[in-house]
């Protein structure tokens, strides 16, 4: 059997790690300076409380588990005319659960299976992977890591205000400029009644969301195959085409959907968040009032973000947004939320090619014993010991082999120094440790080791 992987997953290297771990490290930091408290879900949930949420693209990404046992046997008893075996029919048959799209609707079904127990508003934060059978391509995987940060119970506003300081200070950490993209989908309902096409605002929100991906002309295109005429594409061209600064853009907005009751209250949110990020100030990020922002999800009823790394073309690194209706269909009425995300692999990918992970992340200062006997080795571990309770990271060469070969293992195993403890140095209590890179050598002891390694 030749071993191989499935598309769209990775094995990690141990580098990969290191600079993966630092990212989340930043990224928990932010989140529990903000007071965020952790979570994690199952891996897999029930199929039927994960499908609906997604829209209909959506929902045909979602990786479904197969019942266990003979599972063709009970479709068979439930549907016994093979004639009529479509997938939509034999799917709850032959499967009941799903490995999870996303962390969003997994922290809704807690929330309602918990609500009574939570003290509102509820903040958390999570960071687990999800899996989608998308089509594989750079920075889009099958199986990847989300980092969410939700707040539900509450439809303050500013919330919205201090999720947007939460990116920006987040991103400052990692040292990557970033673009804050933000709309609203009161005011894409909005635009869809202008247009009178209430009845196919997911399609058009869909549609929008593909712009930066296909350009207007497809977009369009796209819409007319579902079935927008064409007196309602002549209206929205102006309005995907708006520019302008944010003030131009809401006072055009303003005067188009003037008649328009939810075009007015998606303005006015709008005017809130924007006036109070720019008075408290943004440390580094650039927010940005993007109409053509749609967050293709069915669940958003509010704010949406987007975040783009400046000067690379990746997509986003970052999106989410207000969505107060979404554990109604569990049941729980009345319980606002609202949340963002980072997408992991695609700020590792932005911070590899912009040269962002500190070299202390690539390059522990661990310590590597040489192997000279077993009479040594047993003084050596007992000093091991001791040096890792003082968090400091070593090692034992396992054989008694020639010093270049332990060199080499040292060398590949990019290890910053190498320890002599042979006879010499336990009859002076102390330790010769050299240099990897720079060969420079120098005899210390047992108490110097941790001032001179910081």
């Amino acid at each position: 059997m030749k071993p191989g992987i499935p598309k769209g997953t990775r094995d990690f290297t141990s580098k990969e790690l290191q600079k993966r771990r630092y990212i989340i490290s930043k990224l928990q930091s932010n989140f529990e300076k903000s007071c965020f408290l952790p979570l994690e879900t199952p891996s897999f949930e029930n199929l039927d409380t994960l499908t609906g949420k997604y829209g209909e693209e959506g929902d045909r990404l979602i990786f479904k588990i197969l019942n266990s046992g003979d599972f063709l046997a009970e479709a068979k008893k439930k549907n016994p005319d093979m004639s009529q075996w479509k997938s939509k029919n034999i799917t709850g048959s032959i499967s009941e659960k799903a490995l999870r799209y996303d962390l969003t609707v997994p922290f809704a079904r807690y929330v309602a299976m918990n609500h009574g127990q939570l003290s509102l508003p509820f903040k958390r934060y999570q960071i687990q992977p999800v899996w989608r059978a998308d089509r594989p391509q750079k920075g889009r995987y099958r199986e990847f890591y989300q980092c969410d940060a939700d707040i539900v119970g509450s439809t303050s506003l500013w919330h919205e205000v201090s999720l947007t300081l939460l990116y920006d200070s987040t991103f400052a950490d990692l040292n990557i400029p970033i673009e804050i993209h933000i709309n609203n989908r009161k005011l894409l309902a909005a635009i869809a009644q202008y247009a009178s096409i209430e009845n196919q605002l997911i399609d058009f929100t869909v549609a929008l969301d593909k712009l930066d991906k296909i350009g207007i002309d497809k977009v369009l295109e796209e819409m007319s195959n579902k079935g927008i005429g064409q007196n309602s594409l002549q209206k929205l061209i102006p309005l995907i085409e708006l520019s302008g600064n944010f003030e131009e853009k809401i006072s055009q907005l303003k005067d188009i959907l003037i008649d328009i009751e939810i075009g007015q209250e998606g303005i006015s949110e709008m005017e809130f968040v924007y006036s109070q990020v720019n008075e408290i100030g943004l440390t580094s990020a650039e927010l940005i009032f993007n109409l053509t922002l749609a967050r293709g999800l069915d669940y958003y009823t509010g704010t949406i973000y987007e975040v783009k790394a400046k000067n690379i073309s990746l997509g986003s690194i970052g999106g989410g947004g207000r969505y107060d209706n979404l554990t109604g269909i569990f049941g729980v009425k009345n319980m606002p939320g609202v949340g963002i995300s980072f997408g992991l692999e695609r700020i590792y990918l932005v911070m590899e090619e912009l040269n962002l992970f500190p070299k202390s992340t690539l390059h522990q200062k661990q310590i590597l014993f040489f192997n000279f006997g077993d009479k040594e080795c047993l003084q050596a571990l007992k000093l091991i010991k001791e040096l890792r309770s003082k968090n400091i990271a070593c090692d034992l060469y396992p054989e008694k082999s020639k010093l270049q070969k332990q060199f080499t293992y040292a060398e590949k195993k990019e290890i910053a120094f190498v320890a002599f403890y042979g006879e010499d140095e336990i009859n002076t209590n102390t330790i010769t440790l050299k240099n990897i890179k720079t060969g420079a050598q120098k005899n210390l002891s047992i108490e110097e080791i941790e001032e001179f390694l910081s």
